[in-house]
């Protein structure tokens, strides 16, 4: 069990209102998904909120690409290995950037709960700072998304049908 996490949470977007509970929910996120990976040591990780202009701006700086995501992983460490905080002696995972605007589209898309989407891309997003990938598809991506939903099971997060909408 990882010994202290410290999840900082900016709000820098006031498109939508950040239902209360979410800045909870995130940190118990990132708690499940440490302990699953079975991570030691204490952690840090930042949140920030921004609405889709501010995300759209991040991946065309960072990533060459012209359009809003709903969530961008800024990873600190790389194999395992991470900087650690002087002040603290914890691990810097990285930074989650979260487009809430985005975040209640797809909610609505999906038919689910902001709240249920904001978990989701926020283990997701956890994910990627320790190290996983599923840019390439195949068995990593398969093996990514049921760490997800063991995650979010496991919060009483269960999906509720299908990530895709029906063709009808």
């Amino acid at each position: 069990m990882a010994d202290k996490i410290k999840v900082i949470i900016t709000n820098d977007q006031s498109t939508v209102k950040v239902p209360s509970g979410t800045r909870l929910l995130i940190r118990r996120c990132c708690h499940a998904v440490l302990q699953l990976e079975g991570f030691k040591g204490s952690a840090e990780i930042s949140v920030r909120f921004v609405d889709n202009e501010q995300i759209k701006e991040l991946n065309a700086q960072y990533r060459n690409i012209d359009r809003e995501t709903d969530v961008l992983s800024f990873p600190l460490g790389e194999n395992g290995e991470y900087d650690i905080n002087p002040a603290t002696g914890a691990y810097m995972l990285g930074d989650i950037v979260i487009s809430v605007q985005k975040a209640m589209e797809q909610a609505s898309e999906f038919g689910h709960s902001l709240e249920r989407e904001i978990a989701f891309l926020t283990v997701h997003s956890m994910l990627h700072l320790l190290g996983y990938d599923h840019v390439n598809g195949g068995l990593e991506a398969v093996h990514m998304r049921e760490k997800e939903e063991t995650v979010l099971t496991q919060l009483g997060l269960k999906r509720n049908g299908s990530y895709y909408l029906d063709e009808e």
